[in-house]
């Protein structure tokens, strides 16, 4: 039913780890446009600097009832959420408490469902146990630190500790359905013990109104022209190995000096951009590699539409294996070839879009997926073609709400 929105029938009221009003497009597109269309409204409790939308439901389908405004937001945001939880209650009683991403929350959300006699839904977007543990792991004091360096790790591992036994004890056993990011995470869940039927993965999609080409201007950017131009869209991190990016570009330049690897996103610290741009310069790529930090989104894509292909690796590990790139898919959305390496949720899209190459994460073999691309234009363009016809059927947000307000309707008139 695009186009049009339903009474509403039922309200959830959503606790996010995000700053609000909402940004990211699972939030803002999915609640905020979407789920109104099958009667569903959202109220947002949330942290960090935002406003009130001024447009409550049932008018705009998402109601922000407050967020926390300090720099001890983190600390005290249990106890702002349950703040939230009594102003939602105002307006009307919710008809599901879900929480997102949050540990101490979950539980808050579980007992207060249980009190209000609503259902509990948790919403994983985010391994954030397993990312709490990475992070103890990766600031383990070597032999001989101090005491402050050590008192610091056993710090963070209480909270791994902790949150491990909260969430995987106490707050999903409760819950009466998890919204997952992908199939693979649904898949180590139910390895945990917990019910797969109760489970509904809603991976990363699109705005396809966003992603017409025709409404998207190329990036006139001379430096493009007369490059066999490679894209990279996302953010720069250590984490993410952003270094293996150079590596491609590095390997590719050997066989294709004119190649252009242009990464267009920015890093969440000044610090990790420094990084960046050191390693392009100490590695004499300053003249194949383009870096141009934080651009508008529709600036960015700009950028993809002068691309050839698009890449998409992700480290595999514990983090990243069960999450779900949106960059593949926006490179598919515009019809641009994609090369992604074997986690599990991008070998799916390139297995059934047939619009892209899956490889290994090795310099070597992305280099070549992107050079058969580059020296192959007709196999190029029939990758190229297949990407839009499978992002309309399978990944735009109209058709993830669907299922989600379906799944919604089933956990709130008591069908599963």
């Amino acid at each position: 039913m695009p186009g049009q929105s339903l009474p509403i029938a039922f309200v959830v009221t959503y606790i996010v780890r995000d700053a609000l009003p909402p940004s990211r497009a699972d939030l803002l597109t999915l609640f905020g446009t979407e789920m109104p269309r099958y009667g569903v409204a959202t109220e947002l409790v949330g942290q960090g600097g935002g406003q009130a939308t001024g447009a409550p439901w049932p008018a705009g389908g998402m109601h922000v009832v407050g967020t926390l405004r300090s720099r001890f937001a983190s600390v005290c945001s249990p106890l702002w959420d349950l703040l939230g939880l009594l102003r939602a209650r105002r307006s009307r009683r919710p008809d599901c408490i879900q929480v997102r991403d949050k540990i101490a929350s979950g539980l808050l959300g579980r007992l207060a469902a249980w009190l209000l006699r609503v259902p509990f839904v948790y919403w994983m977007s985010f391994p954030i146990v397993e990312g709490f543990e990475v992070r103890r792991d990766a600031i383990r004091p070597a032999r001989g630190a101090g005491v402050g360096a050590w008192t610091l790790w056993a710090a963070h591992g209480l909270r791994a500790r902790a949150s491990r036994i909260v969430i995987y004890r106490w707050v999903l056993p409760g819950a009466r359905h998890i919204f997952v990011q992908s199939e693979a995470m649904a898949d180590r869940l139910a390895a945990r013990g917990l019910p797969r039927a109760r489970m509904t993965a809603v991976p990363m999609g699109v705005d396809e109104r966003l992603l017409e080409r025709s409404g998207i201007a190329p990036a006139a950017d001379a430096r493009l022209d007369g490059r066999r131009v490679v894209l990279y869209l996302g953010s720069v991190a250590r984490a993410r190995r952003s270094d293996f990016l150079l590596d491609i570009a590095a390997t590719l330049r050997r066989d294709l000096p004119q190649v252009l690897l242009v990464i267009a996103g920015d890093a969440a610290s000044s610090d990790e951009m420094a990084w960046m741009r050191h390693l392009i310069a100490a590695r004499g790529l300053a003249q194949h590699v383009l870096l141009t930090g934080w651009l508008p989104r529709q600036q960015a894509l700009g950028y993809a539409l002068r691309a050839e292909v698009g890449l998409s690796p992700i480290p595999r590990g514990t983090l990243f294996d069960v999450s779900s790139p949106t960059k593949l898919v926006e490179y598919l959305a515009l019809g641009v070839p994609g090369v992604a390496n074997d986690i599990p949720d991008q070998k799916r899209v390139i297995e059934e879009s047939g619009a892209g190459l899956c490889v290994p994460m090795e310099a070597d073999a992305f280099a070549a997926a992107v050079l058969y691309l580059l020296n192959n234009r007709s196999a190029a363009q029939q990758y190229g073609e297949r990407g839009p016809a499978y992002v309309r059927s399978h990944r735009t947000y109209a058709i993830l709400g669907r299922n989600v307000a379906l799944t919604y309707k089933k956990i709130l008139t008591g069908q599963g």
